[in-house]
């Protein structure tokens, strides 16, 4: 999984660093030729889609150097944390759901996986298997068990293997 989160983030400073260096450049250079700059839209769209570039190049590198510290032998190996493969029962709804706990940046619920910022990842971060937990959610406090636990340290150890 670190790996994973590694490339994508390697191939999104790469995207961005060929916009900021090649394509960027050439829409302003367009602009400029324009003219009056105090009311070209071609050239303040361009400034500003640099700007926000520039600032997600400050985010991803960040987030490299936060995955960079990560150390999977000081992880728990039987609590939810950063990585956990975790299927829960809502014992309300009486319904099972299958996930992965990740960052915010990497979230896809429909790849099956749950930000450790959302109420539900925030509810279970700790959590032991057969444990159960009580969250607040938007429609209300739900009661969740935790069936089954595989924590990042373990999905390692399964792959080393």
């Amino acid at each position: 999984m670190l790996e994973e989160i590694r490339e994508k983030l390697e191939a999104e400073i790469g995207q961005l660093v060929h916009e900021l260096n090649v394509i960027l450049p050439h829409r302003i250079e367009k602009a400029v030729e324009l003219g009056d700059l105090k009311e070209n839209a071609e050239y303040k769209s361009a400034i500003e889609r640099q700007q926000f570039v520039q600032l997600r190049m400050g985010h991803l590198s960040k987030r490299m150097s936060d995955l960079s510290k990560i150390n999977v032998e000081e992880m728990p190996h039987d609590r939810v944390g950063f990585g956990s493969q975790v299927e829960i029962h809502d014992l309300a709804m009486d319904e099972m759901s299958s996930f992965t706990v990740v960052a915010g940046d990497f979230m896809d619920l429909d790849g099956g996986q749950v930000s450790m910022a959302s109420p539900i990842g925030q509810g279970l971060l700790g959590a032991r298997k057969g444990e159960e937990v009580t969250i607040k959610l938007p429609v209300g406090k739900r009661r969740f068990k935790i069936v089954d636990l595989v924590t990042l340290p373990d999905q390692m150890t399964v792959e080393k293997g």
